[in-house]
């Protein structure tokens, strides 16, 4: 019978319990997934008991306050805190979404707190998001257009136009969708994944781009643009409530036009 054995770095192990301050009576545990590169280790899950009655209601308010008042060692991304940058994205209990947005209270038993799946970890909760960021920068995600001479003012669409272009221009680039999406688990060299075909399809359709068909030339590939199965994780984890699903649907319906 053929064995395996999983890689040294995979397995996550205990690691300290910070326990919660005298006399506190609202109590609940983070359990946080903690590595750096700097030691030669495993990563582990540390264990952080707050009392709730001292900090804000969501899971980024704890983790500041952990790192301000607990652990200054723990590491993760924030800014806005107000679910417009996507910097605190990571899996909260399982899924993933926005630290700033997700209510503790939603979370019953413990906060099981780990960085995005299936990336790289820089560090802690940080994670590598080089690829990603490479394969957006590959679909141009800025206007083309060879007008000329340009308009002495802006490109004007009639209402109709602009509309095409909602619930596309709000992604944030967190990228919890992708992270969750199988397909590119698989195939995340190659297969753009859902962020990055969501951004694609935001200029496909924009009324003002006059490089259709060089865009859509360029996803015409059996795994850039087809290895989406449609399985929906991505639509479900989008912390904005967006659908790259139905954008993809909407560009490989362009390609059998085209074909047709």
């Amino acid at each position: 019978m053929v064995e395996f054995s999983l890689p040294r770095n995979s397995k996550v192990g205990k690691g300290r319990t910070f326990k919660a301050p005298a006399g506190a009576k609202n109590v609940k545990a983070f359990k946080i997934y903690r590595w750096s590169p700097d030691k030669n280790e495993n990563p582990v899950t540390d264990t952080y008991e707050l009392d709730l009655d001292q900090i804000g209601p969501m899971v980024l308010d704890a983790l500041i306050h952990i790192k301000n008042e607990v652990d200054q060692t723990l590491t993760f991304r924030r800014s806005c805190r107000e679910g417009i940058c996507g910097s605190c994205a990571m899996n909260i209990d399982g899924v993933n979404t926005l630290a700033c947005l997700k209510p503790i209270e939603e979370v019953k038993k413990a906060v099981n707190i780990y960085p995005l799946p299936h990336m790289p970890v820089v560090k802690d909760l940080v994670p590598d998001l080089t690829a990603a960021y490479a394969q957006l920068r590959s679909i141009k995600p800025w206007l083309q257009a060879d007008t000329n001479p340009p308009p002495d003012a802006e490109r004007r669409q009639s209402r109709e136009e602009r509309a095409e272009l909602d619930g596309m221009w709000e992604c944030i680039l967190c990228f919890c969708c992708t992270t969750s999406c199988p397909s590119y688990w698989w195939n995340g060299d190659k297969y753009l994944g859902p962020a990055t075909l969501l951004a694609a399809y935001r200029w496909i359709a924009d009324s003002r781009d006059e490089h259709t068909g060089e865009r859509l030339d360029a996803l015409e590939d059996p795994l850039k643009l087809y290895a989406c199965r449609t399985i929906m994780n991505c639509t479900q984890a989008c912390p904005k409530g967006l659908n790259p699903a139905k954008a993809i649907g909407k560009i490989k319906q362009l390609q059998l036009e085209r074909k047709g």
